[in-house]
C-alpha cells in the first residue's frame, strides 16, 4: 500500500531497532569491515617531516591521530608534551617515509625546541627507530598520495580470481564496482555481459593480485562456464592485452596484507564429512572429498545418490573454508542433517551410510576448532548478502547460533529465502548502517514497522484529519484551498497551528529547521494535532532531548490537560517523557503561548495565529539576552545556545564531562548502535557534549555589544527567506546581502595557538563551532590548511555551515597573505 511504500523509502535503522525491540550486532564482530576502514596511516607510525623553522632540514615525527587527509604529528623528542603538536595535509606537506632522507642525501636535524633534550642525535634516532613502523611510502608519494587504500581498487582495476567450482585455475577479473571493499567483478573478455558477474569482498582468500597464478604455479584459464563463449585464440589475445596494460590497472600489494593466510590441510580423497553448499547455504548435507590438489586445496562434492543426476554441486575448499564439519556434528548440536537425494528412507544414519559407501569419516583433527566467542546473540540485527541474489543486501536477524555459525532470516528480499547458515567470519555479513555509510541500497523490510501517517491521518465519516506531511505536500502543490479544508466540529477540534518561522526561535530551537517545517498542521483532534506539532518542534531542536525535558509534565501544572508520551533521539540515545497536551480547542492558544515561553522563544513562534509581516511581540529587535529577560526563566547560568558541536572524531578526542544534572522523571534507553551509523543531528548545529550534561561554565563570555552586533549581522542575512503567504522565492531586488569587512589581524595566524583560533571563531557567527576546533586542537597552522572538502569530511558538517566556516577561514588566509606573507 502507499503508506508502506513511503515507509520503505524512509527506512531508518534506529527507528526499526526501537520498534522491533532488537539490538544491532556489535561492530567489532565484523573483523573484515574493521580492516577495510583502516586508511593506511595509524597512530604510532613514524615519518620524516620538513622542520618548520628550517625547510631544508627534516626530523622524525610520530602520527598522533588521523582525520581524513590530515595527520596530527609530534616531533620525536617531545615525549608526552602536546604543546608542539601540529597538523599536516598529506597532499601538500613535505612528508616522507623513514629512510627517505638517507636515500636522497637530505639532512636530519633536531628542531630548536628540543635541542637540549637530545645531546646525541645518532644514538637517539637509533633508539626511537628500532622496531618502529614507517608510514607507507605509496601513500606519501606518487599517484596514491593522500588516498584511502580501499579507494585504490577503482573500477577498471584488474585482479585474479581462482575458479571456485571445478579446478584450481585462475582467470583475470575486472572491478566493475567497489562498495566499501565489496567488489563486483566481471571476467575479462565478457565486456558488457553481466550474467557471470560475482560479488566478493576484497579480502576473500580466492581473490589475488595480478601475477599470483604465475607466481604459484597455477595456469590462467577462463572458467568452464564461459570458455565456450570465445575461441582459444580470442582468450590468448585477451591475456596478451591484459599483460600489456598491467601497470595501468594493477592494485597495490599492501592492500592484500591483511588477507587470511591459508593453512595446510590433512584431508584425503574419499573422506566423508558434513557440509553446507556456499551457493545455497540453507541445509547441512553429507559430502565427500572428491579430489586433493595439494596441501592447501581440495575439492568437496555434496553427495547425490540419484543415478540420473544432471549436475553435481562441487567446490574448492581450504582448511579454513566455512561450512565444513566433521561427521555427526549436526547430531551433537541438535540440528537436522538433510539426507542425500536418492537416499532410501527418511532417517539418515552415518554408521550405515559409511558402511554402505565403504568410506571413512574425516577425523576431527582435519577441522579447525570452532569458537563461540564472537559477540553475536540471538535476535540481533545486521545486514547480509542474499546468497540467491548477491546484488541484494538485506536486513538479517540471528535466529540461532551454534559454535561459530549463525542462522540468519533475511527480510525484504525480492523472492523469499530460507534461513541461511553463515560463519561468523563470513565476508558477506555487515554491521547495521554499513549500506547507508557506503551509499548502497539496503533492501528494506516488506511491511512498514511504523507508519507515521497513521498517527495523524485518521479518516472518519464526514471528517478528516491531515498529517503535517499531507498538509505540507498539499501546500507545496497549491492544491489545498478553502473548498478542500477539513470539517471541524465540536470543542475537541483544534484549529490550524501555524509555524511562524520569522519569529525569534530562542536558544533551543534551530531556526533553519523551523523554516523547513510545514506552514501549518491541522485542523483536527486537539491531542493529535498538538502532539504532531510538539514532535516537529522537538525534532527541530539543537538538542531534542533538552527540549523534551523542558516540555515534560510538571506535577504543579496550572491547567489540567492530557498526558501524552513523546520521544526524542539524540546522539544514539532514545528519550521518552510524558508531556501535557490540552484536549479542548478553547485552550489551544494559551497552551501554545505558554509552551513558547517555556522554550524561551517568541510567544508567536507557533500557534493558531499566522504572523504575516510583523510580529505583534516585535521579537525581531530583541537580542537573546533581552528576550530571555522579558519572557525567559531567568536562570543563573548563561543563557543561549549550548556550546560545542560534534565531529567524527569526538569518541577518540573528547574528555567526558562528569558533572551531570539531577534528572527528573526522565528515562533514557541507551540503544546499541553501530559506529558506522550516522547521527541524525545536523552536523554543525550547536550542541553540547551530551544531552544530560551541564553546559560548560568555563567558556569565556562574549561581550554584550558583540552579541548584539552578531545578531544584527545574522538578521540582515536572514531577510533571504520565503514569505509566509506566497510559495515563491523573492525577486533579486528584495534580497539584501552584507559584504564582509576586510579583516585586520593583530598577530600572524601561523603563530596562533588553539586558544587563539577558538577566540577568533567566537568573534564570528560560527561561534558554536569553536568547540570542534578546541576538541581537535586545531592551531593557526592547521587552520590555514583547512579547505571546504576537508572541513565537510573531517568535521562532519553540512554544506551550509561548512561554507560559512570556510568563508571566515578564507578571510584569515587573505589577511595573512596581505599582512604577513612578505
Amino acid at each position: 500500500d502507499a503508506g508502506s511504500s513511503v515507509e520503505e523509502m524512509e527506512f531508518n535503522w534506529d527507528e526499526y531497532l526501537e520498534d522491533t525491540g532488537a539490538t544491532a550486532a556489535p561492530h567489532g564482530s565484523f573483523k573484515h569491515v574493521d580492516t577495510s576502514l583502516q586508511n593506511g596511516f595509524a597512530p604510532g607510525m613514524k615519518l620524516e617531516v620538513a622542520v618548520k623553522s628550517d625547510q631544508n632540514t627534516y626530523w622524525v615525527a610520530t602520527i598522533i591521530t588521523t582525520c581524513g587527509q590530515l595527520l596530527l604529528l609530534r616531533y620525536d623528542g617531545y615525549g608526552e608534551d602536546r604543546k608542539a603538536d601540529f597538523w599536516c595535509d598529506i597532499l601538500t606537506a613535505d612528508l616522507h617515509p623513514i629512510g627517505w632522507c638517507q636515500q636522497n642525501k637530505k639532512i636530519l636535524k633536531v628542531p630548536e625546541g628540543i635541542k637540549d633534550k637530545i645531546p646525541d642525535q645518532e644514538e637517539f634516532l637509533q633508539r626511537v627507530l628500532k622496531g618502529a613502523c614507517s608510514a607507507p611510502a605509496n601513500l606519501l608519494e606518487g599517484l596514491h598520495r593522500g588516498k584511502n587504500p580501499l579507494d585504490l581498487i577503482a573500477p577498471g582495476s584488474r585482479l585474479e580470481l581462482q575458479n571456485l567450482r571445478d579446478s584450481l585455475e585462475a582467470w583475470i577479473v575486472t572491478v566493475v564496482e567497489n562498495v566499501g571493499g565489496r567488489l563486483k567483478l566481471r571476467y575479462e573478455g565478457l565486456e558488457d555481459l553481466d550474467k557471470f558477474d560475482q560479488w566478493l569482498f576484497y579480502l576473500d582468500p580466492f581473490l589475488h593480485q595480478v601475477g599470483w597464478a604465475a607466481q604459484h604455479g597455477y595456469s590462467l584459464q577462463p572458467p568452464l562456464a564461459i570458455r565456450s563463449l570465445r575461441s582459444e585464440a580470442d582468450w590468448q589475445e585477451i591475456l596478451k592485452k591484459v599483460k600489456e596494460e598491467e601497470e595501468e590497472s594493477s592494485v597495490p600489494t599492501d592492500l592484500f596484507k591483511d588477507k587470511p593466510v591459508i593453512g595446510v590441510h590433512s584431508f584425503s580423497e574419499g573422506m566423508k564429512l558434513e557440509a553446507v553448499d556456499p551457493m545455497a547455504p540453507f541445509v547441512i548435507c553429507p559430502a565427500t572429498v572428491l579430489k586433493v590438489y595439494n596441501d592447501k586445496y581440495f575439492m568437496i562434492e555434496i553427495d547425490d545418490l540419484r543415478p540420473e543426476r544432471a549436475s553435481s554441486q562441487r567446490y574448492v575448499c581450504h582448511v579454513s573454508s566455512a561450512g565444513i564439519f566433521p561427521v555427526q556434528w549436526s547430531l551433537k548440536n541438535g540440528l537436522h542433517l538433510s539426507p542425500p537425494p536418492g537416499y532410501p528412507g527418511q532417517d539418515f544414519d552415518w554408521a550405515d551410510y559409511l558402511k554402505q559407501c565403504g568410506a571413512e569419516a574425516a577425523p576431527q583433527s582435519c577441522f579447525p576448532s570452532l569458537t563461540s566467542d564472537h559477540g553475536f546473540k540471538e535476535n540481533m540485527k545486521l545486514e547480509a548478502v542474499n546468497p540467491v541474489d548477491p546484488e541484494e543486501v538485506c536486513i538479517a536477524t540471528v535466529t540461532k547460533l551454534k559454535d561459530s555459525y549463525l542462522w540468519l532470516q533475511l527480510e525484504g528480499s525480492k523472492k523469499p529465502v530460507p534461513e541461511c547458515i553463515v560463519s561468523v567470519e563470513s565476508m558477506n555479513i555487515f554491521p547495521v548502517g554499513w549500506c547507508e555509510t557506503n551509499g548502497y541500497q539496503l533492501r528494506p523490510p516488506r511491511k512498514a514497522i511504523v507508519n507515521k501517517q497513521k498517527k495523524i491521518a485518521v479518516v472518519q465519516p464526514e471528517k478528516q484529519i491531515l498529517s503535517s506531511r499531507t498538509v505540507h505536500d498539499g501546500l507545496k502543490n497549491q492544491e489545498l484551498n478553502s473548498s478542500d479544508s477539513v470539517v471541524i466540529n465540536g470543542k475537541y477540534c483544534c484549529p490550524k497551528i501555524y509555524f511562524n518561522h520569522r519569529c525569534f526561535s530562542g536558544p533551543y530551537l534551530n531556526k533553519g529547521r523551523i523554516a523547513e517545517l510545514p506552514q501549518s498542521v491541522g485542523p483536527g483532534n486537539c491531542v493529535l494535532v498538538l502532539k504532531e506539532v510538539l514532535t516537529l518542534l522537538i525534532n527541530a531542536a539543537y538538542k531534542p532531548s533538552r527540549v523534551l525535558r523542558e516540555l515534560q509534565l510538571d506535577e504543579e501544572a496550572a491547567w489540567h490537560g492530557h498526558g501524552e508520551t513523546l520521544k526524542a533521539k539524540y546522539k544514539g540515545k532514545s528519550y521518552r517523557a510524558t508531556v501535557e497536551v490540552v484536549r479542548t480547542a478553547d485552550r489551544v492558544a494559551d497552551f501554545c503561548r505558554k509552551t513558547c515561553i517555556k522554550l524561551e522563544c517568541c510567544p508567536n513562534l507557533f500557534g493558531p495565529q499566522m504572523v504575516l509581516d510583523k510580529c505583534s511581540e516585535n521579537c525581531s529587535v530583541l537580542t537573546k539576552t533581552k528576550y530571555t529577560h522579558y519572557y525567559g526563566k531567568r536562570k543563573n547560568k548563561r543563557i543561549g545556545r549550548p556550546p560545542g558541536g560534534h565531529s567524527n572524531l569526538e569518541v577518540a578526542m573528547k574528555k567526558p564531562n562528569k558533572r551531570r544534572k539531577r534528572r527528573k522523571h526522565f528515562f533514557v534507553h541507551k540503544k546499541k548502535r553501530s559506529s558506522t551509523s550516522v547521527d541524525n543531528t545536523p552536523a554543525g548545529s550547536p550542541q553540547g557534549s551530551g544531552a544530560e550534561e551541564e553546559d560548560d561554565q568555563d567558556e569565556s563570555e562574549l561581550s554584550h555589544s558583540l552579541a548584539q552586533d552578531r545578531d544584527k549581522r545574522k538578521r540582515k542575512l536572514r531577510t533571504f527567506s520565503f514569505s509566509d503567504d506566497e510559495n515563491k522565492p523573492p525577486s533579486p531586488k528584495d534580497i539584501k546581502m552584507e559584504v564582509a569587512e576586510k579583516l585586520q589581524l593583530d598577530s600572524n595566524p601561523l603563530e596562533w595557538s588553539v586558544a587563539d583560533v577558538v577566540r577568533f571563531l567566537k568573534s564570528t557567527d560560527c561561534a558554536p563551532l569553536a568547540r570542534i576546533f578546541l576538541d581537535q586542537e586545531i592551531d593557526g597552522q592547521a587552520l590555514l590548511l583547512l579547505t571546504l572538502p576537508t572541513v565537510q569530511e573531517c568535521m562532519d558538517l553540512k554544506l551550509g555551515p561548512a561554507i560559512k566556516l570556510c568563508h571566515h577561514i578564507e578571510r584569515v588566509k587573505l589577511a595573512f597573505y596581505q599582512q604577513f606573507a612578505n
